[in-house]
């Protein structure tokens, strides 16, 4: 099932991406993810959820006023700390209140969600840029996506790294599908072989399934634009590695091999993240 055609919010995606550890690009294909997204006439929302090393906003050049804190503390709503990066996609900087939001009186919540609600109506697709590792907020992050995203290179502590995130996410979280997107890679075929070793492991120890999204090569261009804090699909589009992160837009928005089933559909609402997020659910 591909994003909604329209803008009634029932089909909203939400989308995490994610990782074990830091250092694998994380923040680089979100970033051309969303204008890959923009290009296909796709309105994206992006959550920065890297409490710590929050970065979407300097990949887009861009300075938010306020942050979650400011929902919390009441000088805000969620508009409010909206940020338009472009004409099309917005951004929620995260900020270190973000798990503060469970301490909001009923009322408050409920007023936050009739918000989310109207976000819900204008938005195809949320993408979350979660922090590496296995702390709680990144569990909690990728537990209220539809769909999570783990991205992983070619160093073997990487992969060794998304297998444990994987690993925590079904034992805790009851979480069973997953995305895997490779990244740095040679080519193509190193980065299929990465995934059949990733998957080769969890097949053996884990009730999950894993499915390939594609790989993203590590090309001079790529590393030109995220030095410069650049996009390389908007620098660099005939670059071998904005070619890939085109493929893998695509392979979002066609969605021919996932069925979203009720269940799933419910979960990856704005409103059912957004309940995650402040307890409610």
């Amino acid at each position: 099932m591909g994003f909604s055609q329209d803008h009634t919010g029932r089909s909203t995606k939400v989308i995490s991406v994610t990782s074990g550890k830091g250092g694998v690009g994380k923040s680089t294909i979100v970033a051309n993810l969303a204008t890959e997204f923009e290009k296909r006439g796709k309105r994206v929302l992006l959550f920065d959820g890297d409490l710590g090393m929050a970065n979407l906003d300097i990949m887009f050049q861009v300075k938010p006023e306020y942050s979650v804190a400011d929902v919390i503390n009441g000088n805000a709503d969620i508009r409010d700390i909206l940020v338009d990066v472009t004409s099309s996609i917005s951004l929620i900087p995260g900020g270190n209140g973000l798990f503060e939001l469970q301490k909001l009186p009923q009322a408050s919540k409920q007023t936050l969600l009739d918000q989310v609600s109207d976000l819900g109506t204008i938005y195809d697709v949320m993408i979350i840029d979660t922090a590496p590792g296995i702390a709680d907020n990144v569990l909690y992050l990728n537990s209220a996506a539809q769909e999570i995203t783990v991205v992983l290179t070619p160093d073997p502590s990487s992969l060794a790294d998304a297998y444990a995130l994987i690993k925590v996410l079904n034992l805790r979280q009851r979480e069973s599908k997953f995305s895997v997107v490779c990244n740095q890679v040679r080519d193509e075929q190193d980065g299929r072989r990465i995934f059949d070793r990733l998957q080769s492991v969890a097949a053996r120890f884990l009730p999950v399934t894993l499915t390939y999204r594609g790989s993203i090569p590590s090309d001079p261009h790529l590393r030109q634009s995220t030095r410069a804090q650049q996009l390389v699909c908007r620098t660099f589009p005939q670059a071998e590695s904005a070619k890939a992160l085109a493929g893998l837009a695509d392979t979002f928005v066609s969605r021919a091999d996932y069925r979203v089933s009720d269940e799933v559909e419910c979960k990856g609402s704005l409103q059912f993240f957004w309940k995650q997020l402040i307890g409610a659910a």
